[in-house]
């Protein structure tokens, strides 16, 4: 790698560990960081370097990374690291890349694009499970039907759950609505605004609209003016979740936010390495184009936190490398839509 460093931020986090962990496992050695001093106790067990600090100013992070040639940011929720770190990276020359599925974060990358092209960086946002996998799907369903005007993508969790982490932003996000793009903008809209059933290679499954990171990256891959996701949940949660919508509005939403964000820390347990050996994640896409000719796809990955973490070694492992990029990215333009090959357990893209 040309004696080039590469720094793994929140990597006491639990998707941050597991990077770690894969780096370990390719003979790679990032350097850890983080705001605990758990993050010492995790870099003496794996003998790696470590750095504590907080992203308290840009000023300050900046000095900290300085010399690095890629930051992947592990910590969330990334409405409150990625700024910070973005325009640190951009003032300190280093690639960026972190694991959200925040569309404000994916909106801010994108708006920093003249910032990061002088700096000559790239700035990559969605290197986990959200978004390479859809990404890449995207992609792929675009090029087999190139005068698409409708992208419809589903994502069906088999035998995994959210970790701590993940389950603490998706409270914020409940109390943002959600987001769906038409006719090239995107768009506000209820919770779980649409449902439909989805024909997964596992069957057929209730599924509703969710705010993905699609919604703002697919775009950008593909040209695509209209786009939804959805997420597999039962029709009896959709339901429980439409009524407490309409309760949203009586009460205090910081106030709900940290009550349930407190409760979630206390009792909220995180998936086990067994059970994510046994999950499995489904993939599913539809295009359409204006004469209703339609184009669907599926493929299958591991679970969502194993393809996070080969996600993060892999595009970090390709920035450590000599390459021309610079500016805003997608995964998939990034890398193209290949980049999911490299995903554990990919079964391979198969159109219907």
């Amino acid at each position: 790698m040309n004696e080039k460093k590469w720094l793994i931020y929140g990597a006491n986090g639990y998707s941050g560990k597991l990077a770690v962990e894969e780096a370990l496992r390719r003979g790679l050695k990032p350097v850890l960081a983080g705001r605990s001093d758990e993050v010492k106790k995790i870099a003496q067990e794996s003998e790696l370097d470590c750095k504590i600090f907080r992203l308290e100013s840009i000023d300050n992070v900046s000095e900290k990374i300085a010399g690095f040639t890629v930051v992947a940011n592990c910590a969330g929720p990334f409405s409150k690291t990625a700024e910070t770190m973005i325009q640190a990276c951009i003032k300190s020359n280093v690639h960026y890349i972190d694991i959200t599925g925040e569309i404000a974060v994916y909106d801010y990358a994108n708006q920093c694009d003249n910032q990061a092209l002088a700096a000559g960086v790239v700035l990559c946002p969605g290197v986990g499970s959200d978004v390479i996998p859809t990404d890449c799907l995207a992609v792929y369903l675009k090029d087999s039907c190139p005068d698409a005007t409708h992208l419809t993508m589903a994502w069906h969790v088999e035998g995994s759950r959210a970790s701590k982490g993940t389950a603490k932003t998706s409270v914020e996000g409940m109390f943002k609505g959600g987001k769906v793009r038409k006719n090239g903008k995107i768009i506000k809209v209820p919770l779980a605004y649409k449902e439909r059933l989805i024909n997964f290679e596992i069957g057929k499954k209730n599924a509703m609209t969710i705010p993905w990171g699609d919604v703002f990256t697919a775009y950008h891959s593909t040209g695509i003016p209209n786009i939804e996701f959805y997420f597999s949940r039962p029709r009896k949660s959709v339901k429980r979740l439409k009524r407490f919508r309409s309760f949203l509005p009586l009460f205090d939403r910081r106030w709900i936010i940290k009550m349930i964000q407190n409760r979630i820390e206390r009792n909220w347990k995180q998936p086990t390495n067994e059970l994510r050996k046994n999950a499995k994640s489904y993939f599913w896409g539809e295009v359409i184009n204006q004469n209703g000719n339609k184009v669907q796809a599926q493929f299958t990955t591991a679970d969502g936190y194993d393809v996070t973490a080969v996600g993060t070694v892999v595009v970090a492992e390709y920035l450590l490398k000599d390459h021309n990029k610079k500016g805003y990215y997608t995964p998939s333009i990034l890398m193209g839509k290949s980049l999911v090959e490299k995903l554990p357990g990919y079964s391979g893209i198969e159109f219907l």
